[in-house]
């Protein structure tokens, strides 16, 4: 059961990130998280009173709180990462990151690795490299350069800084801040129910209004991007229920990394939606990351 939890928690996050990255495109990051977090926090509201009577503890409601910090900066850089760049690449370095950090957590508990484990890391990492290339043209030989020389120091640094394309920072960042949401929130009981996903939701909206009151940037949005970033806060907020789920039936190793497949939705959306193209090195690189995840999962 914990399986297809998981796998549908994944399903919904690619859907959720992909409309939160289109919104991104259309108006300010800050913006969009802040309603989309905020329409997920009342939802939830609405819904707690009417699920099975739940105990949660000081400690998980903090939990809750701790993950909520690390989850909306990982939203927020995500969102940014695919407004940026290029979302089939965003989306594989950002979970593989986040799969990582789950099992190197494991690794300092004392947890044993299989070979399959260690080859899926070393896959995640050469992923990270792969969908990170990405060839411009080459520019004109400026007046008075001998055709065939070699390039100066400088201008071959500023070629390979051309190589990384927008958003890898973003994305890197974003997959550490998502791999300890999801350490924090498995760190709740069970009997704590949806609850810790409240004061989560809370220290989110109240973070990114924080901000957007502090730095003068205006909260409001479009209507149509508004119903964008509605949408992708209520699939947002019903994936982290159903991975919250997920960890209470399952271990957290395959649940995190199962629910890590996300970015095969973003890459199926982005294909079908705003025909965004790879490269081949990008291309291996997107299939070494979901061969990565598959592998770590397997030993789960």
């Amino acid at each position: 059961m914990h399986y297809l939890l998981a796998i549908a928690s994944a399903a919904l996050y690619g859907a959720a990130d992909f409309l939160g990255g289109v919104g991104s495109r259309r108006a300010s990051t800050i913006a969009i998280v802040v309603t989309s977090q905020g329409v997920g926090m009342i939802a939830l509201a609405a819904v707690l009173p009417l699920l099975p009577e739940a105990s949660p503890t000081r400690a998980d409601l903090l939990w809750g709180a701790a993950a909520g910090m690390a989850g909306s900066a990982g939203v927020a850089l995500l969102y940014r990462a695919l407004a940026v760049g290029t979302m089939a690449v965003a989306a594989p370095i950002t979970a593989v990151c986040a799969v990582i950090i789950p099992v190197m957590t494991g690794v300092l508990r004392g947890e044993r690795l299989g070979r399959q484990t260690f080859v899926g890391i070393a896959l995640a990492m050469a992923a990270i490299v792969l969908v990170s290339q990405q060839h411009r043209a080459q520019p004109e030989p400026s007046a008075g350069t001998v055709p065939g020389a070699f390039p100066g120091p400088a201008r071959s640094h500023s070629r390979m800084l051309d190589r990384v394309p927008p958003g890898v920072g973003l994305a890197l960042a974003s997959g550490v801040a998502i791999g300890l949401f999801y350490l924090a929130l498995a760190r709740t009981a069970g009997t704590a129910g949806l609850w810790p996903l409240l004061p989560a939701r809370v220290v989110s909206v109240m973070l990114f209004a924080g901000i957007a009151l502090a730095s003068g940037r205006p909260l409001g949005l479009p209507a149509p991007v508004a119903r964008i970033a509605i949408a992708a806060g209520l699939m947002d907020m019903l994936a982290n229920a159903l991975y919250l789920a997920a960890t209470r039936l399952g271990p957290l190793s395959v649940v995190v990394t199962l629910s890590s497949l996300y970015p095969a939705s973003i890459v199926i959306l982005a294909r079908i939606a705003l025909r965004e193209r790879l490269n081949g090195w990008q291309v291996a690189g997107v299939g070494c990351a979901l061969v990565a995840i598959a592998l770590i999962v397997g030993n789960g």
